[in-house]
C-alpha cells in the first residue's frame, strides 16, 4: 500500500494551485464529477504525492478543519482489502469510477476519517 493523495476541499482551485507552486508543485490531471458540479484538480510535487482540489460550485467558505475531505491510499485490489480490513464503518463500497481512472472504495477510520482505498482500472 501507498499513500496516493490528500483531498481537500478548496473555494478557488486556480487561486490554492498558485499557493502551492510556491513550495514546487505542479499540476497533474483533473477529472469533473458526472453532475458538473466538482471540479477535482490534482497538483504533485517532487516525490509524485499529490493533493486532489475538490472546488464545488457554490462552496464558498470552510470552518477551521472542514475543509479536510479525505485521505486516499493505494492498493493492489480494493474488494480483497475491503472484505480484510478492520475499519469503522463504510461511506461508499466498491465501485468503479471511470471518471477518475479507478475503483475505489471508502471506509472510516477510529476517529471517523474518511479513508479512500483506490485500485487503478486497466
Amino acid at each position: 500500500m501507498e499513500l496516493i493523495h490528500i483531498n481537500i476541499n478548496v473555494s478557488d482551485a486556480e487561486e490554492t494551485i498558485e499557493f502551492y507552486e510556491q513550495f514546487g508543485f505542479e499540476e497533474s490531471w483533473e477529472f469533473e464529477t458526472p453532475d458538473g458540479k466538482t471540479t477535482n484538480r490534482y497538483i504533485a510535487d517532487e516525490n509524485g504525492i499529490e493533493l486532489q482540489l475538490s472546488d464545488t460550485d457554490g462552496e464558498e467558505e470552510f470552518e477551521p478543519g472542514t475543509a479536510w475531505d479525505h485521505l486516499a491510499i493505494g492498493v493492489d485490489d480494493v474488494d480483497e482489502v475491503f472484505e480484510s480490513i478492520d475499519h469503522y464503518g463504510v461511506e461508499k463500497e466498491p465501485g468503479d469510477q471511470p471518471e477518475a481512472g479507478a475503483r475505489t472504495a471508502f471506509v472510516i477510520d477510529p476517529d471517523g476519517r474518511t479513508v479512500e482505498l483506490v485500485e487503478p482500472l486497466e
